[in-house]
């Protein structure tokens, strides 16, 4: 699949993708992509969330593909059960938090609950689970369980925090660069 043959959909995490991150230098980048909006980025409810990317996803006349940071990874596993059948072709999830480490994040115990994704089933649709060995909001392991839950591959992103602007990842070319791989694969 090329780009312009999807309407690819970005959702950032917690605090939204200022213009450092790299879901926002990609989105400006991609002619077909746009970031999903949310109502309230600093306190969000997982119910709120999973509804806006629903909508967004249902809106689109092309066949769609996310693509989640953080807590977007975890509001795209748990609006997937309500996405209309073969509207989503994939996803690609990228340090998804793991809700036992994140509670010991400070503020972050009552959202990472919220969004936990013990209880989400196997995506209906191909996917990409992209895992930092030294997040500090999940564990690799964590990681590993999860990608296995969702049915999605596994891509070892080595030591890069929480492959976000703060740890380095502005533009992210090797994060591009995998997306462009997954994306010709669907």
């Amino acid at each position: 699949m090329k780009t312009s043959d999807a309407d690819i959909l970005f959702v950032p995490g917690l605090g939204g993708s200022g213009p450092d991150h790299w879901q926002t230098r990609w989105a400006a980048r991609l002619s077909t992509a746009r970031l999903i909006e949310q109502n309230d980025w600093a306190a969000p409810t997982r119910d709120e969330w999973v509804a806006a990317v629903v909508a967004a996803v249902e809106a689109c006349a092309r066949p769609v593909v996310l693509v989640g940071h953080s807590l977007g990874s975890a509001a795209i596993a748990h609006a997937a059960p309500f996405f209309t059948a073969g509207k989503a072709r994939g996803a690609m999830l990228v340090a998804p938090p793991d809700a036992a480490t994140a509670q010991r994040v400070p503020g972050l115990g009552a959202i990472a609950r919220d969004f936990a994704l013990e209880t989400v089933s196997k995506l209906p649709f191909t996917s990409v689970l992209v895992a930092s060995r030294n997040d500090p909001l999940s564990s690799y392991e964590a990681s590993e369980e999860l990608a296995r839950g969702l049915g999605a591959k596994l891509l070892d992103a080595g030591e890069a925090g929480h492959i976000n602007a703060d740890s380095g990842h502005g533009p992210w070319p090797e994060g591009l660069m995998s997306f462009a791989g997954f994306l010709k694969g669907l």
